[in-house]
């Protein structure tokens, strides 16, 4: 009987240890949880968010481009305008296309219609007639699809094509690139974008 009493005394006693220890490991892993997982909710919380928008005042987001910076007017590049510019940025590249050539119901190519590189990342802005008038200290053009460097407006043979103006923010200067396209100029910035915005404008001819 005595037996029994000290083998009931000591399992009793294995039993409160063991739970004791269970106890106090939960509680390690929960502290160790809410450690690790404190500072990193913290970084995430605090991490800085860029957006890059394009804007322009000529026309709205998917709205029709007015008729003078198309080929049935003076054909000259539209006022553009950008915020939220990455901390990273060093220069900005533009390019604008048209992927509704040549016409909308049968699209066959993408027609490209303005190549730009190197705006310094502190232009926040192209006013109406940049490309010939003249752009920022620094920027060139590249080779449009009519091979010439500069702006050409929207001319659609049939229908209502879109225009993308989309604008890229890079982390370095680019080298000169000796009259670049539209594909050389997306191969030398592969490694370097940092943020990108698009802006689309449609037009359908009225003659």
């Amino acid at each position: 009987m005595l037996l029994k009493r000290l083998f009931g005394i000591a399992a009793l006693s294995l039993a409160f240890t063991a739970c004791g220890k269970s106890e106090k490991s939960a509680a390690v892993d929960t502290l160790a949880i809410r450690t690790d997982s404190g500072p990193q909710s913290q970084q995430t919380r605090s991490a800085p968010k860029t957006m890059l928008i394009l804007t322009s005042t000529a026309f709205a987001p998917n709205g029709s481009i007015p008729s003078k910076y198309t080929c049935e007017g003076a054909d000259m590049s539209p006022p553009l305008e950008w915020f939220g510019i990455h901390r990273d940025a060093q220069t900005l590249a533009l390019i604008v296309d048209d992927p509704d050539a040549p016409d909308p119901a049968k699209p066959e190519r993408v027609y490209v219609h303005w190549v730009v590189y190197n705006i310094p990342a502190n232009i926040t802005k192209l006013p109406e007639n940049a490309a010939k008038a003249g752009l920022p200290s620094g920027t060139i053009q590249g080779l449009n699809d009519w091979k010439k460097e500069t702006y050409g407006g929207p001319c659609p043979p049939i229908g209502r094509h879109r225009y993308f103006f989309k604008l890229y923010a890079l982390d370095t200067v680019l080298g000169q690139l000796l009259n670049p396209t539209k594909s050389q100029l997306e191969k030398a910035m592969e490694e370097h974008l940092v943020d990108s915005a698009e802006l689309i404008g449609t037009y359908q001819k009225t003659k």
